[in-house]
């Protein structure tokens, strides 16, 4: 499994170091290593997204040592950010809206954009979002959509759309996201209305409707939702498109559906914090995590939506045709991303998710 290979490669990683050490010493303890000490690097990033093999590749390449932590909501990132003193952190991985939300909290440093020459990988329609106008202080990175997975040796009725997920032939039976814009946004498109639906009536409705769901969840989990789906645990699911794949690559009985209401779209971003101790250190890592090859690295590991269309290109077919990996133009037009909502409603929100879950 990916945690026992983990863990056997920081045991490996262990050894090797003690024995270095010892070695270092017959040498003449105290004299300095051969690789450049450059500093390091704080990052803050999502679960089971950013490979390993990536991150040792570029502490190679710049001798910056990286410290990783991981989230699996951009709200517990923002939470534990604001915990943390200003200057605990130097990159953050924020979704479209979160970025928005972090910009009014003034909490991101402009990029240095002469320090970022792979910008010019990115495809012209990632660029400029609404969320981040003219990129100041954000640059993509991956994104998609949660889709429908379906195992079909499970499930009897046809599903495409949201709305079949409530249906109550599908009793325990469904993963979904811990992600409560994700779960909540897909019931009120299910109903016709926005992911961002504001009107105190209408969350009512969709408050109504999303208790529906509970009898048909049997777990929440947004780290590795592929794990129950492989596994037959649970026959559908409402995860990330990349997932799916990943599922799919294991499973020959699960297949991918791309809601007909229009799905859940995001994209994931990167990010410096004001306070970053580590300022150019952090550019040289966002421009290295747009080089067409390293872009390559990650998509081979967590197949996404990539805005990276120089390293797309040379992925070939194999990834841009495939339906889960590559979501359609037409899918992602027919989706919403989730904005900013005010306090009184995110409070609405969240009252109702607790509910979900109690």
């Amino acid at each position: 499994s990916y945690m026992k290979k983990k863990m056997r490669r920081k045991t490996v990683a262990l050894m090797m170091t003690a024995a270095l050490a010892v070695t270092g010493c017959l040498t003449g303890c105290g004299s300095s290593s051969d690789s450049a000490d450059n500093g390091e690097l704080n990052i803050f990033i999502w679960t089971e997204y950013v490979p390993d093999s990536v991150i040792e590749k570029f502490e190679d390449e710049t001798g910056i040592k990286v410290n990783v932590s991981t989230f699996s909501s951009n709200e517990d990132m923002l939470a534990k950010v604001q915990a943390e003193a200003s200057d605990a952190y130097d990159i953050v991985q924020p979704s479209d809206y979160m970025v928005q939300r972090m910009i009014e909290q003034d909490m991101l440093a402009e990029l240095d954009k002469d320090a970022l020459p792979n910008l010019s990988n990115i495809g012209e329609q990632y660029l400029n979002p609404s969320y981040d106008p003219g990129n100041v202080y954000s640059v993509p990175y991956q994104g998609g959509v949660a889709a429908i997975a379906v195992n079909t040796d499970m499930v009897d009725i046809d599903i495409d759309s949201y709305a079949d997920l409530f249906d109550p032939s599908l009793k325990d039976s469904l993963v979904v996201l811990d992600d409560y814009r994700a779960v909540i946004g897909m019931t009120a498109r299910s109903m016709g209305y926005s992911m961002n639906e504001t009107d105190p009536a209408h969350l009512q409705e969709i408050s109504d409707k999303l208790m529906t769901l509970k009898p048909n969840i049997k777990l929440y989990d947004s780290d590795s939702p592929k794990s129950a789906l492989i596994s037959g645990d649970c026959a559908v699911g409402m995860v990330w498109n990349a997932e799916i794949a990943l599922a799919m690559e294991e499973n020959d009985s699960i297949e991918i559906v791309y809601p007909k209401e229009g799905p859940y779209v995001f994209m994931d971003n990167w990010a410096v914090m004001k306070d970053s101790p580590n300022y150019d250190n952090a550019m040289t890592f966002i421009n290295f995590m747009m080089d067409p090859d390293v872009v390559q690295m990650v998509l081979e590991e967590f197949p996404y939506l990539n805005p990276n269309t120089t390293a797309v290109e040379a992925m070939g077919e194999e990834y841009s045709s495939n339906l889960a990996k590559n979501p359609p133009a037409e899918v992602i037009a027919s989706g919403e991303y989730v904005q900013n909502l005010d306090v009184d409603t995110l409070a609405i929100y969240d009252e109702m998710w607790t509910q979900l879950k109690q």
